[in-house]
């Protein structure tokens, strides 16, 4: 994985607890990206170690010549505060390289239209991604976009510029589940019975139609709900989750055991033992072997390797493709030994 250590260029405050962090490019370079990727940024820790943190690029490659990252704090959150309250222009912050496959790719066909679905700071990779379809085609947009008040809605000034610029094209509907008293737009959260009707009253294609949904988990299996209902070709939906889905201690724990597993990664044979709470990378960066990695959700596939020998069990596996699971391979930040003699190569 290839790291960057950017400079700082402005810092916008979108929200009271939200803000967008615009770099510089390298001198010797221009960063490359896809709408809806992300950045992971390493934080310095109290105990001296990197805290790595995984944000979405709310910048647009077709429309912003600077790469930014939109971060919302997280009550105790060490890397968000940090950003929030500390970070200054001028400031240089180590970065690794774009990543990520929730994307709107441009070689695909430009057919239908896109239907974006977010809550809160799941607007980030969004964003990216309309500005971008926006600015390099002519297909129409709806945003449906959640939050708890009108102080909270990020981008909300940008978004009613691209609504006013692209009026025929772009179409943005707000829903708040705590508005002020003088809020006449929708109110509540999105679900299945107001998203169904968003969607009709927009005139929405559902055979044709793309979709790209970021935001709770709750709202997401609401989405899931109307696409079962009205047959949304599977191709045509796209989503991301900030982090892996939590499990339960009692569906692991009582089926494993210490194992012995071997991690081959760049000329070198890593040989130590996973205990029964670990992951493989958790055990791994506890004895400090340098296994790549970024998000260690179980999303950005950087930790990606193939299980040679043995049997692993992901507690997570949405980051990779049904192909790439009949093929052996494996995340080793989500992955579990669950027999002897794991071995699993790391490109």
């Amino acid at each position: 994985m290839k790291t960057y250590f950017l400079q700082v260029q402005k810092i916008v405050r979108e929200t009271e607890d939200t803000v967008s962090i615009h770099f510089w490019h390298p001198i010797s370079e221009q960063i490359k990206y896809k709408a809806g990727q992300f950045l992971t940024v390493l934080i310095p820790g109290s105990d001296g170690k990197k805290v790595r943190r995984s944000y979405s690029m709310s910048s647009s490659p077709a429309t912003d010549s600077s790469v930014a990252i939109t971060v919302k704090r997280v009550e105790g959150g060490l890397a968000s505060n940090y950003l929030n309250d500390r970070l200054r222009e001028g400031d240089f912050l180590e970065v690794i390289e774009p990543m990520g496959r929730f994307v709107y790719e441009p070689e695909e066909p430009h057919h239908g239209s896109l239907v974006l679905i977010g809550a809160g700071s799941g607007i980030t990779p969004l964003f990216s991604i309309l500005k971008t379809v926006l600015k390099t085609t002519d297909r129409k947009i709806l945003l449906i976009y959640g939050n708890r008040d009108e102080e909270n809605i990020i981008f909300k000034e940008r978004l009613q510029q691209l609504e006013s610029e692209y009026a025929r094209r772009f179409t943005v509907v707000y829903i708040l589940s705590r508005p002020s008293g003088v809020w006449v737009g929708h109110r509540g959260r999105i679900h299945q019975a107001n998203g169904v009707w968003f969607m009709k009253e927009n005139r929405v294609d559902f055979k044709n139609d793309y979709f790209y949904m970021c935001g709770p988990e709750e709202m997401m299996d609401q989405m899931q709900k109307i696409y079962k209902l009205f047959e949304v070709p599977a191709e045509h939906i796209f989503y991301e989750r900030f982090n892996a889905p939590a499990q339960e201690e009692e569906e692991h724990l009582p089926d494993l055991k210490k194992q012995t597993v071997t991690v081959h990664y760049d000329g070198e044979t890593h040989v130590f033992e996973v205990e029964p709470h670990q992951t493989i990378l958790e055990a791994a960066l506890e004895l400090d072997i340098d296994l790549p990695y970024s998000c260690q959700a179980g999303m950005c596939t950087a930790c990606l390797g193939k299980c040679l020998e043995g049997t692993v069990k992901m507690d997570e596996d949405e980051g990779l493709t049904e192909k790439e699971i009949a093929e052996g391979y494996v995340l080793t930040c989500v992955s579990r030994p669950m027999s002897e003699g794991v071995v699993i190569e790391i490109d």
